[in-house]
């Protein structure tokens, strides 16, 4: 039996099948301007070749964290991603989904099957990934006007650490899957690397 992940922990949750539907596309995060005129803009955000541009309404994330999953990895073409979790209403993209790729891990297929991960089609930047009612947006891809504001989006601990194929020497919680549901691992002293392979988290997560 599977084991299901919690939104805030993961951004992703095993469920629904949209690919047969369209009807996402008149949802949270996907709704245009004329269906969400009251969306209070805080930052800005937008991918490499800047034809996917968003909004965010919320002040801060719920969380941010750095997740160095072997999946992470693999994805990103980095050694962990950072995250920064939101609910879908607090997202509003310029042009619905117009000009946006999908990508469900779990079976490798390419349609808006939740969860799965959010791309530029043109650039390929990655976006976002999307559970059902949460989002992970990349902070990365955010337009910061000076790192005060940076800050806001600081990592709280890194996840999945047990996994990292680089060592952080930050001071900040390390856990070895999940935070708050599994063993904090000690943080190596400078100098002393002890990198550590792991599988994918898909199949970590299957019994």
């Amino acid at each position: 039996m599977g084991v299901t992940r919690g939104e805030t922990e993961t951004g992703a949750e095993t469920g629904d099948v949209r690919d047969g539907s369209e009807a996402w596309k008149q949802q949270p995060p996907y709704r245009t301007a004329s269906e969400n005129e009251h969306f209070d803009k805080k930052w800005t955000a937008h991918c490499h070749c800047g034809r996917v541009r968003y909004w965010l309404s919320r002040d801060r994330p719920l969380a941010s964290k750095f997740c160095h999953c072997i999946d992470c990895q693999g994805l990103h073409g980095a050694p962990f991603q950072w995250a920064a979790i939101f609910h879908k209403e607090d997202l509003h993209f310029e042009k619905g989904a117009e000009g946006l790729a999908f990508y469900n891990s779990s079976d490798k297929s390419t349609v808006h099957r939740l969860p799965c991960k959010v791309s530029c089609a043109y650039c390929h930047a990655p976006i976002m990934d999307e559970g059902r009612n949460m989002v992970l947006m990349f902070p990365g891809i955010i337009k910061f006007d000076d790192a005060e504001h940076k800050k806001v989006f600081d990592p709280q601990c890194h996840i999945f650490y047990s996994q990292r194929v680089v060592d952080i020497h930050d001071g900040k919680p390390k856990w070895s899957k999940l935070d708050g549901q599994s063993e904090l691992v000690k943080e190596v002293a400078s100098g002393d690397a002890e990198t550590v392979l792991g599988e994918p988290r898909n199949e970590k997560t299957q019994e």
